[in-house]
């Protein structure tokens, strides 16, 4: 998430803060993790903009990987020798498969929650849900998509990548909408429409209506997308956990409508998850360069 007043990258979250607030808000693919053949390298930009960049050696031996909600726009690189290839992949707004090729290399770049980059020639709305070749959708990249598919370093990807990046700057959001992405974060995704309509000042009509120009989503989507990287995150960092007193911090009406909505938006029940995550060593999996 960027906000005008500020937005720090930190990993696999972005703190924001304006005034004396604090928010902190996720985008995590623990799939992608997951399915790293040895270790996720992450490394934290500088770049507001930009949440992380990431990289690893894809290994489908056990089966699908599966895309997350995450409310981010990503770059992913396919570094194959042979058929080298990068999409740029707006976030689901439910868990949906990703195609990852075995033992191919991947490097990618995660904007920050909320941000679209301005050089895509496609709108927020027409990036939600959809994938788009970079090279058809970004022209005269292609010399640099040639020497970060070509370069197998990970550190000299990144720095190829920033140096591409310098000087632009991510589309224009507007105000109304900060105000109501900085309120769904701070709130874990638990707000009504009606709170946003009294911080913004705006009718619902209208704050929906810009909120979906500037995001590509509603703000009742952003919301499940919030709320569920809460969820996600609270798993992969708590040795143990109570689902129902979970399912309560985050506001849900009961447990069983916790367990649809997770199994909706991370593919699978919360429990089983816990249980990949753990006998995977999500934590130790990640590799900060």
């Amino acid at each position: 998430m960027v906000l005008s007043m500020l937005s720090v990258s930190d990993g696999n979250n972005v703190t924001a803060s304006a005034g004396n607030k604090t928010v902190t808000s996720y985008s995590e693919q623990p799939w992608f993790v997951l399915s790293a053949a040895r270790h996720y390298d992450l490394h934290m930009s500088q770049d507001p903009a930009i949440s992380h960049f990431y990289s690893f050696e894809a290994d489908q031996s056990e089966g699908l990987t599966f895309a997350i909600p995450d409310g981010c726009v990503d770059i992913l690189f396919d570094c194959d020798d042979a058929r080298p290839d990068a999409q740029v992949c707006g976030s689901p707004l439910e868990a949906r498969h990703a195609v990852l090729k075995h033992k191919h290399s991947y490097f990618g770049v995660r904007f920050a929650m909320g941000v679209v980059p301005d050089f895509l020639d496609v709108s927020a709305e027409e990036l939600v849900n959809h994938e788009y070749g970079l090279l058809e959708t970004v022209p005269g990249f292609e010399p640099f998509f040639e020497q970060i598919v070509g370069d197998s370093t990970f550190s000299s990807q990144v720095e190829l990548f920033n140096r591409f990046y310098s000087g632009k700057m991510p589309r224009k959001t507007s105000d109304t909408t900060l105000k109501a992405v900085h309120a769904i974060c701070q709130q874990k995704g638990d707000i009504r429409i009606k709170e946003l309509e009294n911080l913004t000042g705006y009718s619902s009509r209208t704050l929906q209506r810009q909120f979906q120009a500037d995001m590509g989503m509603s703000p009742k989507a952003f919301s499940r997308i919030v709320r569920c990287q809460s969820a996600v995150h609270e798993i992969n960092h708590q040795s143990s956990i109570v689902f129902s007193e979970l399912a309560s911090d985050l506001g849900f009406s009961d447990q069983p409508h916790f367990l649809r909505e997770f199994k909706k938006l991370v593919s699978t029940t919360p429990m089983n998850y816990q249980r990949r995550v753990q006998q995977s060593d999500y934590l130790h999996r990640i590799r900060y360069a």
